[in-house]
């Protein structure tokens, strides 16, 4: 059975890429609430990069993954 393990690169980019607009504009993907990526999973997520970022925050968030990021914000 194949392990599945999270792309460290992807992992990196996420952690470090800030929301660009709206009320949490300036925040780390990874600091936003989890209210808030429920809300823009139900409203759609935006096209593109930024949308399928959201959209694994959400997954992250949702699943307890949080933890994934712990080295990242410490280095």
């Amino acid at each position: 059975m194949e392990e599945l393990f999270p792309d460290p690169a992807q992992l990196l980019k996420l952690a470090r890429t800030r929301m660009p607009y709206g009320k949490y504009a300036g925040s780390l993907l990874v600091d936003l609430p989890e209210p808030y990526l429920v809300w823009m999973r139900q409203k759609g997520f935006p096209e593109g990069d930024l949308g399928a970022m959201l959209e694994c925050m959400y997954e992250v968030k949702a699943n307890g993954l949080e933890y994934l990021f712990d080295p990242l914000r410490r280095g």
